[in-house]
């Protein structure tokens, strides 16, 4: 056979009888053409002809050149494809299973999908497969989404309620690393989200047309696994520890996603009930608070001060030593302390949740009870304090908008970031630093003559991720506008967001207990108290939702009223001391000095 590669002049002809040319043909070469020297001189001087003979098999060789590299990158693009599909099928929904060894399972839901597939007729299939592939997408979608939320909530996406956290995480990034940033991530994120989900249900198209073409091979490959399915679950094989290869998680997943949403429409009318619940309601003003009738009392949230605080080897021993030196330096100058734990309804975020279940005596624990709390009457503490003719105020640093829930909590004035006058840096989230906060409380309000006894709320949020510009204590009668705080910051020196946690926490403690020394009297209770533990990846798993929890005033008669809650003294809480769930608060605090 003549190779097509080669021209008709090439063909061995040592045994063939010679032929006359046929008119158009080459002329045929002799036996020293062989010789690649004179071939390729040959070759040189070959004329208009012989380079058109020679073209075919150039054009042939490079289309069988393209068709390989075709099937290279068409096997590349299913083993791709293929990856993406079990990856999304088999990725553990939680940050601390998210190792390589978690991907080693075989998924149920898989196997029925293709066993379908293969059962339905040509026809039928490729919306089938459509339809399984978005499906599919919405399932990678929601994953990231649940580790999202827990690497930074410690809690799964609520597909009900989360969706207006939205606004708050762009706040949030435009804060800490600039609008530019920001907006660039609020776009790049749907667009990848968008990109995601059309990559698996193209990619489970794909791997539908090829299970189509080796049916025969694709239904034993699903008849093995299935069996191994079996008795992977019979025996509870794991490869890795809480992870079963026989696997059924995205089942698990849409199930868990589904009976929540369920709840979220029951919950309704569980909370309206609950909030008509109310022993305090009818209670005469004159018989509010009377056990602190005189005092300025202040309830300061100090941010993400959580129980892994004063407890974690790696942090208690700094914050542990603020907190005994502040004790012994307001025992000097006269002040006592209890302390004790609360269990807040939120981990690493969602403050005003945590803020509203103290104040409201409710579990507030995602948005649709917060709405629902704004519409209500409740009465909150600053609402109880405002019937019994203290002067309520709310000191909001980080408020940037209008905050309506100040007249359901009962407060008289509200002070946003703008209205305190600060004229100093920015400190990551932190708009100003902790002490020019209380500075401008003191000047704003307790510092006014002829005034009634005040009651405040004062978030504090030095404290905020990302913990990276942390400020320095100045002597507080150089406060003035803040702008003495250009030359009195301090980075965080390490890269570690552990490190900067602590270091942030020790700040926002010291500056408390200063504030105490320079302005304390016998006229001033203060309260202070975590509003949440911080992010997961400070924490860790596991770690709970307590957060410390201090009373701290110079006249004994207002501790003494408190004796029974079997609190620890001090500022600082043993790791024994009562926990009570954040909503327990506002009745305790209520019954204990009201009469």
């Amino acid at each position: 056979m003549t190779d097509p590669h080669r021209s008709r002049g090439d063909a061995d002809v040592s045994h063939a009888p010679t032929a006359p040319p046929e008119a158009g043909d080459p002329p045929i070469a002799s036996p020293g053409a062989d010789d690649p020297t004179t071939a390729t001189e040959d070759r040189a001087g070959a004329g208009p002809a012989d380079q058109a003979a020679d073209g075919p098999g150039r054009t042939a060789a490079r289309a069988a050149g393209g068709r390989g590299w075709r099937r290279v990158a068409a096997g590349v693009t299913t083993a791709l494809a293929a990856l993406l599909v079990l990856a999304t099928l088999t990725a553990p929904h939680q940050p601390g299973r998210l190792i390589p060894g978690a991907f080693l399972r075989i998924p149920l839901e898989g196997l029925l999908a293709v066993a379908v597939l293969l059962a339905l007729p040509g026809r039928a299939r490729r919306p089938v497969a459509a339809l399984a592939g978005t499906l599919l997408g919405l399932l990678a979608v929601l994953k990231l989404a649940d580790l999202g939320f827990l690497a930074t909530l410690g809690r799964p996406f609520d597909p009900v309620l989360d969706w207006t956290l939205l606004d708050d995480a762009v706040g949030f990034l435009t804060d800490s690393v600039g609008r530019a940033a920001a907006t660039g991530a609020a776009v790049a994120a749907p667009l990848l989200l968008v990109g995601l989900l059309v990559l698996v249900a193209l990619s489970a198209l794909r791997l539908t047309r090829l299970m189509a073409r080796h049916h025969t091979g694709t239904r034993r490959t699903v008849t093995v696994l299935a069996v191994g399915w079996l008795a992977c679950a019979a025996f509870g094989v794991r490869v890795v520890p809480g992870v079963p290869v026989a696997d059924a998680d995205a089942t698990a997943l849409v199930s868990g996603h589904v009976g929540q949403v369920q709840a979220r429409l029951r919950d309704r009318a569980v909370f309206a009930a609950e909030v008509g619940v109310d022993p305090f309601a009818d209670v005469p003003d004159d018989r509010l608070l009377t056990g602190l009738r005189g005092k300025d009392v202040v309830i300061a949230f100090v941010e993400s001060y959580g129980r892994v605080a004063v407890a974690d080897p790696e942090f208690a021993p700094g914050v542990g030593a603020v907190l005994d030196d502040g004790d012994r330096r307001l025992r000097a100058a006269g002040f006592a302390s209890r302390s004790a734990f609360l269990t807040s309804p939120t981990v690493g975020g969602g403050s005003w949740l945590a803020h509203a279940t103290l104040l409201s005596g409710l579990w507030i624990d995602n948005e649709q009870r917060h709405h629902s709390l704004l519409a209500s009457d409740r009465l909150t503490l600053g609402g109880a304090f405002r019937r019994a003719d203290w002067r309520t105020v709310g000191v909001m640093p980080a408020a940037t908008r209008p905050w309506p829930e100040g007249a359901v909590f009962g407060y008289q004035r509200f002070y946003d970031g703008g209205s305190l006058g600060y004229r100093g840096p920015a400190f990551s989230y932190a708009p100003m630093p902790d002490q020019y906060t209380l500075s401008a409380f003191q000047r704003l309000e307790r510092a006014r003559a002829d005034r009634p006894p005040v009651m405040a709320e004062i978030p504090l949020v030095s404290s905020h991720s990302p913990w990276t510009k942390i400020p320095r204590l100045v002597p507080w009668d150089a406060v003035g506008d803040g702008t003495v705080f250009h030359d009195n910051t301090t980075g965080n020196p390490s890269s570690q967001a552990r490190t900067g946690y602590r270091r942030a926490v020790e700040y926002s403690l010291r500056t408390l207990v200063s504030y105490l020394e320079t302005y304390g009297d016998k006229d001033l209770v203060l309260v202070f108290l975590g509003d949440h533990q911080p992010a997961p990846v400070v924490t860790g798993d596991g770690a709970g939702r307590d957060v410390p929890v201090t009373i701290v005033a110079r006249d004994p008669t207002v501790l003494d009223r408190i004796s029974g809650w079997g609190w620890h003294d001090g500022l600082r809480p043993g790791l024994q001391a009562p926990v009570w769930p954040m909503d327990a608060f506002r009745d305790r605090f209520l019954t204990a000095f009201s009469r």
